[in-house]
């Protein structure tokens, strides 16, 4: 045997280690794909279901069958994720939980909560917090959405977004988008070569649209789109990800086929939700 190289024994008991190492990451997989099951088959509470709809007006506008997905998927992620509390909060109260779940996991009704499997934590700040950037200077946000699987939000952004169901600003949903779209999800479909720290899975392929969406804000042309979304693709899918869930129609109107790009990424149709309702939501306009 060559000095430094292990001998037989010492290679059985290496893949004896990895043997053992890979059925207990398959048991635990196993328990936590039956554990999920059994709470995306359960439904929230009359109490639950109020919270939600204090905070969220949109929740009771949604179809019947679609709030039953998302309802199981809310108490799966509440399960599978922690909540922080931050910035001198006291705590995360279950209300609190139940309304950011509910909005992150309507972007998955239509796709998997795997797309939040890096995802461990959400902190919750009272309000805007500051943050200091590589040179040490301080800047203020309502919301961050990092590789390293955690989410921050600002609770009263969280409050004021959900005020208005139709103003196209949800915050929320705003930082999910960013955790859907992370970098590490683009080997799936895209060369690693082809993809940048700012530039994900699905804003890579709406970077063309970045594009001539930086010109219409270039020349302040009227946008239903934030302006904010000119800053990269990831915040340009991230915007735009906010228009579609509130305020679709204006969205369909102004461009059919980014529309459909957003219906395709989500596997759903708001804009067929507003058109069904009989008794359309006060506050959403219908031009």
């Amino acid at each position: 045997m060559e000095p430094g190289r292990p001998g037989m024994t010492g290679i059985w008991v290496i893949l004896g280690v990895v043997a053992v190492a890979a059925l207990a990451a398959w048991i635990h997989a196993g328990r936590r794909l039956r554990r999920r099951r059994r709470w995306l088959a359960r439904r929230l509470t009359a109490p639950q279901h109020g919270a939600i709809s204090r905070h969220w007006p949109l929740w009771s506008h949604l179809p019947a069958d679609l709030r039953a997905r998302i309802e199981g998927l809310t108490l799966a992620f509440l399960d599978e994720k922690s909540f922080e509390a931050c910035g001198g909060m006291t705590a995360v109260t279950a209300d609190m939980q139940l309304t950011i779940a509910a909005q992150a996991c309507l972007l998955v009704a239509g796709r998997s909560l795997d797309d939040y499997q890096p995802l461990r934590s959400v902190l919750v700040y009272p309000d805007a917090f500051t943050v200091k950037d590589e040179w040490g200077v301080e800047d203020l946000r309502l919301g961050e959405s990092w590789d390293a699987g955690s989410i921050v939000l600002a609770w009263e952004s969280v409050r004021h977004a959900d005020r208005d169901p139709a103003d196209g600003l949800n915050l929320v949903l705003h930082e999910f988008a960013h955790q859907i779209d992370q970098p590490q999800h683009a080997g799936e479909v895209l060369p690693e070569s082809e993809v940048t720290p700012e530039c994900g899975l699905i804003s890579a392929t709406l970077h063309g649209a970045w594009e001539e969406f930086r010109e219409i804000v270039r020349r302040r042309l009227p946008t239903v789109i934030d302006p904010y979304g000119a800053e990269s693709p990831a915040e340009f899918f991230a915007v735009l990800t906010e228009v579609f869930f509130e305020r679709p129609r204006r969205l369909h109107r102004e461009d059919p086929e980014l529309y459909a790009e957003l219906r395709n990424v989500y596997q759903l149709d708001p804009a067929a939700w507003i058109a069904a309702r009989t008794r359309p939501l006060a506050s959403i306009p219908e031009t």
